[in-house]
């Protein structure tokens, strides 16, 4: 069963959000009320994904976000964060420190328990797309051009960087399989390599990549 920890620092929503996940049959292991409650208990529950408000006292969201992700043993907890959309800037800030996506405070209760469902297994939230739509209403639109020589790149193969600005650019794997005519196996192991060669986290921050690097431009997508 899929074991969570609720963070936020208001009571009324993470009881709220505790008895959606319990009727949705997802195990939550522990509440934290501000950020450095959550590092802590993440540590000591080891849960598989921490449910993460942005603004709260003593330690924000996003700078826990970083340390339960630098400080967690293996297996790492995967960080989804619970946003009301009108932060962009937190929430992409977020991501580069290692959540692996995010959903409205105002999504449905199943909406909320696919979106555990689906951190949990290891996808980016809420699609490729989504992340990409995100960071185009917030990257500096001044036209860019790819540098070869991006130490973020250089360990990458040709095939690996088209694969990056393929996720950038939103499609899944087997979307990805078909543009490339390889099969979905392929692609996969395409992903999960340039994955492990940038030390992303996850596809949401291969696509934050594919943006800084200029693989993919803010309306070519």
């Amino acid at each position: 069963m899929t074991t969570v920890l609720i963070v936020d620092d208001q009571p009324l929503i993470r009881r709220a959000v505790r008895e959606i996940l319990t009727d949705g049959g997802i195990d939550v292991v522990g509440e934290a009320a501000h950020g450095e409650e959550a590092v802590t208990a993440a540590r000591m529950l080891q849960p598989d994904v921490v449910l993460m408000d942005i603004r709260m006292p003593v330690l924000d969201g996003i700078a826990a976000t970083g340390r339960i992700r630098a400080e967690a043993a293996e297996p790492i907890a995967r960080v989804l964060i619970l946003t009301t959309f009108e932060e962009d800037d937190y929430v992409l800030a977020a991501l580069r420190a290692g959540a692996s996506g995010f959903i409205g405070k105002g999504a449905e209760p199943d909406e909320i328990v696919h979106a555990i469902r689906t951190i949990h297994d290891g996808e980016a939230l809420l699609s490729p797309a989504a992340t990409r739509a995100l960071i185009e209403r917030i990257t500096d639109p001044q036209p860019r051009t790819a540098d070869p020589a991006d130490p973020r790149l250089i360990s990458l193969t040709p095939r690996e960087r088209e694969v990056l600005q393929l996720v950038g650019r939103g499609l899944s794997n087997a979307e990805i399989a078909d543009a490339l005519t390889i099969s979905l196996h392929t692609a996969k192991t395409h992903v999960n390599r340039t994955m492990m060669k940038v030390h992303a986290s996850d596809r949401a921050q291969l696509v934050i990549l594919a943006y800084e690097t200029a693989l993919v431009l803010p309306g070519s997508a």
